[in-house]
């Protein structure tokens, strides 16, 4: 069998040259074997093999005391020398796989866990023989559990079939000395290289190694040497014979007298044996009784044992009921310093802490003998449900006198502030915010015990909560009335307040009643914000969210649990409605002063509908609900009472329907809505821009609907006075309609309107004047139209003939000049504003003209060459009149 690569010491030798060089003197070889690298099995790599050297080493630190193992992949280069190509840490070695797709067994990979892409194939490495794949792995395993002390994942080999082999290969007589020499390579590094000598090696193993014909030349060798012993010579062959026979006869003699001399020997051994027959039988029976008496001592030692572990047992058991009970006692013993707090003594500050010790320990006594917290068995003892009755009774003592105190507490604070005159003189000349520092201070005071009492019973609340909602209710509703009527009583306000047609000036400002709502908005809403915050957190209702209020209040749950839950839908309402008790009656003040300043300027109700809108806007849902529903109720308040402004606005128009007689001119209100119009402008803030379009949206069609009911009590002049209103509208709004989109709108609206009606006056006056040629014009276009007849029938119809045609044309056009003074004469006569009459006479030439030049177009077609005043000529006269 060939000598396997791994007993190749000068291969050994360049590998610790090579791993010496980069840097691993300190690295000892195990085992190097010559290996070929590829993708997929050995047999299908062809040219793609490459071949490589493993070598297994070690390396032992001094300062740690511990052992590392690697295995280092070796290339040969350029020059047929060894260097590294590759280091592996056997730590990190988790598969060892062979290769199922290679019949020889011989392929196999590795797989670590370290590797930097898991998903490029590891590389496959092919040995010459299933043994030296066994040698390999067997030393890899071998350090895994010597190093390590574990193995890595074994993959398409059978680990008993592997130690197996291991077993039958292992050398059985190994005499190995190893010296270690430092020798210098090539590049004048020291390298340790381990030699071998004087191996004598004698197992299966290396006979598997050897070839069939080196077995041959090792029996030769035998042969020869055996020979050479007792060959004297060529042709002793017959003496060799005869000396064989000689010492063959020696040889039994030899055996003969040996056996002559061991008979006495034997003769002793034999009586012997027959003497020790006699005791046979006696020592048996012997036996026979100590094996009962002994049968019978073990099952006395059983009993005692099994006796002795039922009384180690029942001591145990006894141990921990004692204990148990004693906890058991622990809790259901009342100590007497909290039975004296919770049912006898004052709530004085001072003693607050001792009560609030005392509901601690109350309430983990009652959760410690809840049903649900306790076993079942003492759930039902009479011990324990008679103590829970004693912590009940306790309990409904200490929640019905601290009830009551803090009842009466709520309601003498507010007393004391209410009767303390020196505190509603502040509001006196000083429009200050009321300071409720010192009353929430007295409360946060019994903050801890509202927490305890909530704990205790939930119910215990309501009266609570009910009383401090009355009590401070009449002290918002008192510093409430005092602040609004120091707040009209300190704001100078114009002696004749403008009206709503004039314009606003410096000595009729009335802003200040604006004002004077933003402040009670600034003073009182913020406070009214804080309290209902504060209210909901003193009173204990969960998921109020403000931090602020929280660290003032030192509030904290009984139980450990700073999560604050979200609020509840039926915790909300209970809040609404408690919250409702504390503030209701403060909206009368506000709307106080929505009135006071209505009364002085209607008008300013849209800057303090802007006001509160800001206000609304900012308002949270929870603590300050009610606060949001004041606001709305206030912006409610103001919207009627500009509606009802807008809507006495309109009345006082429509009045004018029954008040205007002929000549009608320019109404009053059309050219005076423009200084209404810029004090809205004047007035609006932030959101109330929809509220002053509504406003002008009634207002301006309360306007044109008077206009167009007036208009129409005089026919002969509806044109004229629509004509006149529209532009005297026109003219008023359009500066202020280039910066008002929705003023634009009605412009548009008034200028539409105003074509419409200089359209129908220059039409009538042109009919007036030039009736019999529009007339004839109406004819043929009715015959045209409506009946169908062609152009060549129209000049055989009565009244429609050639001569007819000229007969018009001579009456119409003869003295045209004298017409168009007519029609001037009419328009001067009709129109109360000069202004407009250069605009409304181009209108009627351009009229005139473009039914004239119809006129010619129809006479064209159908009278051919009847001669007729062509368009330009007729344009030039026109514009020298």
């Amino acid at each position: 069998m060939a000598r396997s690569s791994a007993e190749d010491m000068e291969l050994r030798k360049s590998c610790a040259v090579a791993i010496a060089g980069s840097g691993g003197k300190e690295e000892e070889i195990v085992l190097s074997i010559r290996v070929a690298k590829g993708r997929g099995i050995f047999e299908k790599l062809g040219r793609l093999a490459e071949p490589r050297v493993l070598a297994v080493t070690t390396k032992h630190s001094a300062r740690s005391e511990k052992t590392k193992a690697f295995i280092r992949v070796l290339k040969y280069s350029s020059g047929a020398g060894l260097e590294p190509a590759k280091l592996y840490k056997l730590k990190h070695l988790t598969k060892l796989e062979v290769v199922t797709n290679d019949p020889s067994g011989c392929t196999f990979f590795m797989g670590f866990d370290n590797l930097r892409s898991q998903s490029v194939a590891p590389p496959q490495w092919t040995m010459r023989n299933i043994d030296d794949r066994n040698r390999l792995l067997f030393c890899i395993l071998n350090l895994c559990k010597e190093i390590l002390a574990r193995l890595p994942k074994v993959n398409g080999i059978d680990i008993v079939e592997l130690a197996l082999w291991a077993k039958d290969n292992t050398p059985a007589v190994i005499t190995t000395q190893v010296t270690t020499t430092q020798e210098s390579n090539q590049d004048g590094a020291t390298v340790t290289v381990v030699k071998e000598r004087e191996v004598q090696v004698v197992s299966v193993e290396k006979d598997l190694l050897v070839s069939h014909a080196e077995e041959e030349e090792e029996d030769m060798e035998s042969m020869k040497s055996l020979l050479s012993m007792y060959l004297m010579g060529i042709g002793e062959t017959e003496a060799f014979s005869e000396r064989m026979k000689q010492e063959l006869l020696a040889l039994e003699a030899t055996n003969v007298y040996s056996l002559l001399e061991a008979e006495p020997l034997l003769d002793e051994v034999v009586k012997g044996l027959d003497a020790a027959t006699l005791y046979i039988d006696d020592i048996d029976e012997w036996l026979q009784i100590f094996n009962v008496k002994l049968r019978h001592m073990r099952e006395d030692i059983a009993s005692i044992e099994s006796r002795n572990n039922t009384m180690e047992l029942l001591s145990d058991n006894c141990k921990g009921l004692v204990d148990e009970l004693d906890r058991l006692l622990n809790k259901l013993r009342i100590p007497p310093e909290y039975s004296a707090i919770l049912t006898t003594g004052s709530f004085e500050e001072k003693r607050m802490l001792k009560h609030v010790e005392a509901c601690e320990w109350l309430s983990a006594a009652l959760h410690s003998l809840q049903a649900s917290n306790m076993e079942p068995c003492y759930a039902n003892m009479r011990a324990v449900r008679e103590r829970l009755e004693e912590l009940e009774k306790l309990k409904a003592i200490f929640v019905k006198r601290a009830t009551e105190f803090l009842t009466n507490y709520f309601s003498t604070l507010a007393d004391f502030m209410l009767t303390d005159k020196s505190y509603f003189a502040q509001f006196r000349g000083q429009l200050k915010r009321p300071d409720h520092a010192d009353l929430r201070f007295k409360c946060r005071t019994y903050a801890r015990l509202l927490q305890h009492l909530k704990s205790l019973d939930r119910s215990s609340l309501v009266p609570l909560r009910k009383a401090y909602c009355q009590s401070l209710n009449l002290l918002l509703r008192r510093e409430a009335r005092e602040f609004s009527n120091e707040l009209r009583s300190s704001t100078k306000i114009p002696r004749n307040p403008p009206g709503w047609l004039e314009g606003s000036s410096n000595s009729n400002d009335t802003s200040m009643v604006s004002e004077a709502y933003s402040n009670m908005l600034k003073i009182f809403i913020p406070l009214l914000v804080d309290e209902s915050s504060f209210f909901a957190h003193f009173m204990c209702f969960e998921g109020i969210d403000n931090k602020d209020d929280d660290d003032d209040l030192e509030i904290m749950d009984p139980d450990g649990n700073d999560d604050k839950p979200e609020i509840t839908s039926s915790e909300l309402g209970s809040l609404n409605e408690a919250l409702k008790d504390l503030l209701d009656g403060i909206q009368e003040d506000f709307y106080a002063i929505i009135d006071w300043a209505w009364k002085v300027d209607p008008l300013r109700c849209i800057s303090m509908y802007g006001l509160t809108e800001r206000y609304l806007s900012g308002q949270k849902t929870d603590a300050a609900g009610f606060v949001r529903k004041l606001l709305d109720d206030l912006r409610s308040k103001i919207i009627s009472q500009f509606n009802k402004f807008i809507d006495e606005v309109c009345h006082q128009i429509e009045r004018n329907e029954r008040n205007v007689r002929p000549p009608i001119g320019v109404l009053s209100y059309m050219t005076k809505f423009e200084n209404l119009a810029s004090r809205m402008e004047h007035n609006i803030q932030g959101q109330s821009r929809d509220m002053v379009d509504k406003a002008y949206s009634k207002l301006v069609g309360a306007m044109f609907n008077t206009l167009e009911k007036i208009a129409e009590t005089d026919s002969k002049s509806f044109d004229i006075v629509l004509i006149e209103n529209y532009a005297a509208f026109q003219n008023s709004l359009y500066e202020l309609a280039n910066a008002v989109s929705s003023l634009a709108k009605f412009y548009h609206l008034a200028s539409e309107s105003y074509e419409q009606a200089c359209t129908r006056l220059c039409n009538s006056v042109i009919n007036l004047q030039f009736d019999k040629l529009i007339s004839f014009h109406q004819k043929v276009d009715e015959l045209r139209l409506r009946c169908g007849k062609s152009n060549e029938e129209i000049p055989f119809q009565q009244g429609l003939s050639k001569s007819d045609l000229r007969k018009v044309l001579k009456y119409s056009l003869t003295g045209i000049d004298r017409s168009f003074n007519l029609m001037y004469k009419k328009l001067v006569k009709s129109l109360t504003t000069e202004e407009l009459l250069p605009s409304i006479w181009i209108k009627c030439k351009k009229e005139f003209l473009d039914k004239y030049a119809a006129f010619v177009e129809m006479v064209l077609k159908i009278y051919g060459n009847e001669p007729v005043t062509p368009v330009a000529e007729m344009k030039e006269l026109i514009a020298s009149l």
